[in-house]
C-alpha cells in the first residue's frame, strides 16, 4: 500500500463504523511491511498524518507484544509475531536476525531483492520472512509475509527437495499444481524430477515459472541437525537474470552457507539425499 492510500483508507475506516484505532494498528502495520529498512517515529508520523503523540503508545504496544521490533537506530520494523501471522505457526526464533547481515550483502553483491523464505504451516506455500529490495528501479516485488506457491518458486521448490522423504511425499501428493505460465511444472513426474536435480546441485533456478519476465535463485539453509530451515534467494527481471545465473548462482549458495554456519550447521550434517518417492 502506497502512502498517499493511507488517509483514504482511515476514512473508509470511518465511513464503515469500525474502530478508528484498530484502523491506525493495520495502517502501521501495513506500511511498515512496505519498508525495506524501517520507518522511524517521524516517518511514520509524516506519511499517517499521524502525531507522534498518538502513534506512540501504539507503536510500544506493538513492540511490546513482538508485532513491531526496534533497529539499532530506533525504526521501527515488522517483528516476530507479525510474520508468524503470514506463516501460520511460530518462526524458527532468530532466523531473520541472524541472516539478515548476509541477505543485504547479497543484494549488495548481485543488485537484485533477496528474500528469506520458509515452509508455511499447512505445508503448500513458501513465506517470506525476510527480504531486502535492490535499489534497482524495476526490481522483483515481493513483501515480508507473502505466500508463493512451492512448486512455482525457486524457494519453495528448494524448500520441498530437502524435506524428509515422507513429508516432501505427502506435501507432493496434496500439493495443488496450478498453471501460471507456459513454463509451470504442473505434473508430478516432472516436478519430481526438478526435485532430484535440485538436491543434487543444491540450487534452484527459476525462470518465467510463476510469472513471465520474472526469475529466481534460491538455495537451501540448513540447521545444526541438518534438517532444511529455509531457502535464501534472489529474485530479479529474467533479462537481467539469465546471463548472469552462474555468477549469481554462486553467490546464493555461498550466502546459504554462510547463514548455515551462523545456525550451527556443519556439511556432514546434511541428510544424504534420498529419491521423492521414497515413504
Amino acid at each position: 500500500m502506497s502512502p498517499a492510500a493511507l488517509p483514504e483508507a482511515r476514512g473508509a475506516h470511518r465511513a464503515a463504523g469500525r474502530h478508528r484505532a484498530a484502523g491506525r494498528v493495520v495502517d502501521i502495520l501495513e506500511l511498515v511491511m512496505s519498508t525495506r529498512d524501517g520507518l522511524a517515529l517521524r516517518e511514520l508520523s509524516a506519511q499517517l498524518l499521524a502525531p507522534k503523540s498518538s502513534l506512540l503508545p501504539l507503536l510500544r504496544t506493538l513492540a511490546a507484544r513482538e508485532y513491531l521490533e526496534q533497529g539499532p537506530g530506533g525504526e521501527y520494523r515488522l517483528g516476530r509475531r507479525a510474520l508468524e501471522l503470514g506463516l501460520g505457526r511460530p518462526t524458527p526464533r532468530g532466523l531473520p536476525e541472524i541472516a539478515r547481515p548476509a541477505l543485504r550483502a547479497l543484494m549488495e553483491r548481485s543488485g537484485e531483492t533477496v528474500f528469506l523464505g520458509t515452509l508455511s504451516a499447512d505445508g503448500v506455500a513458501v513465506v517470506f520472512v525476510d527480504k531486502v529490495d535492490s535499489d534497482q528501479v524495476i526490481r522483483y516485488a515481493g513483501g515480508v509475509g507473502d505466500r508463493r506457491p512451492l512448486h512455482a518458486t525457486s524457494s519453495g521448490k528448494v524448500l520441498l527437495a530437502f524435506l524428509p522423504a515422507p513429508q516432501r511425499e505427502k506435501i507432493l501428493r496434496l500439493l495443488p499444481l496450478k498453471r501460471y505460465t507456459d513454463r509451470t511444472m504442473t505434473s508430478l513426474p516432472a516436478l519430481r524430477a526438478a526435485l532430484d536435480e535440485v538436491r543434487q546441485t543444491g540450487l534452484c533456478v527459476n525462470l518465467d515459472e510463476l510469472a513471465v519476465g520474472a526469475a529466481g535463485i534460491a538455495a537451501p539453509i540448513f540447521d545444526r541437525d541438518g534438517a532444511v530451515a529455509g531457502a535464501c534467494a534472489i529474485g530479479g527481471p529474467t533479462d537481467r537474470v539469465r546471463p548472469r545465473l552462474r555468477a549469481l548462482s554462486a553467490e546464493v549458495k555461498a550466502a546459504a552457507r554462510a547463514i548455515s554456519a551462523l545456525l550451527g550447521h556443519r556439511p556432514g550434517a546434511t541428510p544424504s539425499p534420498t529419491s521423492s518417492t521414497s515413504t
